[in-house]
């Protein structure tokens, strides 16, 4: 097996573990209506439970950032699908982080997510892999069209839901009543 080819099948090991550490950790296969929506724009109880959301703009940035971070900071001799492989390492650690009693309930006090329970295995592989997607879209397009195109997702998930993934953050390490206030609609 060639070099890209190997780190190829160690991302997707990656991900099989993925989904089998989160079901191990007590998360649905798929939501609990028992149905599979490959894109769920309504934000409620079944949010990231479905293939996609509002939120899946995020992971396609989160494999905008993945890819200029390790362009900065690998060697160049460290090839394309090897940087893949890490990017989708950190993602699903990511992943399993954020599906922990610790991080769902810090997401119930800080946001207005109250429902929040946590993804399905189904939604969080997704997540994992709208992320390569973002990170295999910034490989190819110019950086200032990534940069452009990072914020306009930005912008595009805070008009529609009044979140995103740089509220997330700050809500997370920071929270904002300001912030938690807007995103109530108030």
């Amino acid at each position: 097996m060639t070099g890209p080819n190997r780190w190829l099948l160690v991302a997707a090991a990656i991900v099989v573990a993925q989904a089998l550490a989160l079901r191990l950790m007590g998360q649905p296969w798929i939501a609990a209506s028992g149905t599979i929506q490959l894109w769920h724009g309504t934000i409620d109880s079944e949010n990231s439970q479905h293939v996609a959301d509002w939120y899946t703009l995020s992971h396609v940035v989160h494999g905008f950032l993945f890819y200029g971070l390790l362009w900065l900071v690998l060697p160049r001799r460290i090839g394309f699908a090897a940087r893949l492989a890490l990017a989708v390492g950190i993602e699903v650690s990511w992943e399993l982080l954020e599906n922990t009693d610790f991080v769902i309930n810090r997401y119930r006090e800080t946001t207005i997510s109250l429902d929040y329970f946590g993804d399905s295995v189904l939604n969080s592989v997704f997540d994992t892999l709208w992320m390569a997607a973002g990170f295999v879209l910034a490989a190819r397009l110019p950086w200032k069209a990534t940069a452009a195109l990072a914020v306009a997702l930005e912008l595009l998930a805070a008009w529609a839901i009044r979140d995103n993934l740089t509220l997330n953050i700050l809500m997370l390490v920071h929270p904002s009543e300001a912030v938690r206030a807007w995103q109530a609609g108030g």
